[in-house]
């Protein structure tokens, strides 16, 4: 019995410690930033998007890396904001801080800058939607969430537990 019970606190804590699994990359300029892999939020025939938190542990970024996007050319032109609602009933726009292309350019990642003023409800409310003005291949791309729609939420506390430490 007391095998058992240490087992399964053994498969609690594991759970809870890889939930918080935060890596981190050198960038070009030598900076360093922190991210947890992204999230599937949205999954149709047609199209996805992927979402995870990256950080310098100075701002807060959400990434987006939606499928199909835009060939480097056309994808450089996306500068719009992104308008993304969460369950508070609210709408929050974030700035458009850069876009990349990685992995020999398969995979395009935009990042937009969560406003420290909103960092307290994106740390606590779920994602519900977001549009993207993804210029160059249509005109707003919307996403009603469906899947993994706390890991906004939850990557940001395990960022803010890991500054508070």
């Amino acid at each position: 019995m007391k095998f058992l019970i240490l087992f399964f606190c053994f498969v609690y804590n594991s759970k809870g410690i890889a939930q918080c699994e935060i890596k981190n990359r050198v960038q070009a300029d030598g900076s360093m930033m922190y991210y947890f892999e992204p999230a599937v939020f949205y999954s149709t025939k047609s199209k996805s998007l992927k979402i995870n938190i990256v950080t310098d542990k100075e701002h807060y970024f959400v990434a987006l890396q939606p499928t199909p996007f835009p060939e480097k050319k056309e994808g450089k032109k996306i500068k719009d904001d992104l308008v993304i609602h969460l369950a508070d009933n609210n709408t929050y726009k974030l700035a458009h801080y850069d876009t990349q292309y990685q992995r020999n350019d398969s995979i395009m990642q935009v990042l937009y800058l969560i406003d420290v003023k909103d960092i307290d409800a994106f740390s606590n409310y779920e994602a519900v939607s977001a549009e993207i003005n993804m210029q160059g291949t249509e005109f707003v791309r919307s996403y009603n969430f469906k899947l993994y729609k706390k890991a906004i939420l939850e990557q940001l506390k395990c960022f803010l537990k890991k500054d508070e430490n």
